[in-house]
């Protein structure tokens, strides 16, 4: 399936599921490329209206650093590892610690 027909058919998704944070979260691994701007609104719209959707965390941390929005990545490494802890999700909770801690060496935040 081509990017774009993926694009159509999670934005159908996203009217059909509101409530389905996965839909909002694929469809920003799909804008961020292409639609940065897009992307961003979609990770900013997840991480709101679905503050424990733990899997959106590293991506959303992660792409808000390669955009180089540092303190945005800082918070969502943060608040994805505490709801890892809250979740008692220790994988994930190990690889947010990890993926935070090579952000704050890459970008020597502290």
């Amino acid at each position: 399936m081509r990017n774009l027909e993926r694009i159509k058919l999670l934005k159908d998704y996203c009217v059909k599921e509101p409530q389905n944070p996965f839909n909002f979260y694929a469809l920003a691994l799909e804008y961020r490329e292409s639609e940065k701007v897009e992307a961003a609104n979609l990770f900013d719209y997840v991480v709101s209206n679905f503050p424990n959707y733990l899997p959106v965390y590293f991506p959303a941390a992660q792409f808000f650093s390669e955009n180089d929005d540092f303190p945005k990545a800082k918070n969502l490494f943060e608040a994805g590892i505490e709801l890892a802890q809250s979740l008692q999700d220790e994988k994930a909770k190990k690889e947010l610690s990890n993926a935070y801690q090579n952000f704050l060496f890459e970008t020597d935040l502290d």
